[in-house]
């Protein structure tokens, strides 16, 4: 398998936390922005059935088409903009596409178990980098 082999640095590992967690705000104001349009309540509490509101799934299909298009067309969401880290297809060193960001995307869900400490876990203790999600979709994340 050829992989890209420009000069890229992959040790970002703090700007990706700084990255999540700006990319947390955004989303969050966006909540609160759907549950003000739709209608819903608002509750601070991890009560997971909100997620059954029409604000909570509106919001699941808001986080998924902010990363897989931000990520998937400009290798950038707003908090990797903010700390200067984009992502790359490994084999190519481009954008990586919107297929590609979906599969990372949907990793997620088990890269954020225990509020992204997995994702952290694998991410330090792997050569390139690369959380679940990464392996998966076969992208780097990049100083930009």
């Amino acid at each position: 398998m050829v992989y890209f082999q420009g000069g890229v640095e992959v040790r970002v590992t703090g700007r990706r936390i700084v990255a999540t967690i700006l990319d947390g705000i955004v989303l969050g104001l966006l909540y609160r922005a759907s549950v003000a349009v739709v209608g819903g309540h608002y509750d601070s509490d991890l009560d997971f059935t909100r997620l059954t509101s029409k604000a909570g799934l509106g919001w699941v299909v808001v986080a998924l088409l902010y990363y897989v298009l931000l990520e998937g067309l400009f290798g950038r969401t707003a908090g990797k903009l903010v700390t200067g880290i984009r992502v790359i297809d490994a084999k190519t060193g481009r954008t990586p596409g919107l297929f590609t960001a979906l599969v990372r995307t949907l990793l997620r869900v088990i890269d954020g178990i225990g509020g992204y400490l997995l994702g952290w876990i694998i991410v330090v203790f792997n050569d390139r980098r690369r959380r679940l999600g990464d392996m998966a979709a076969d992208t780097l994340v990049v100083r930009a």
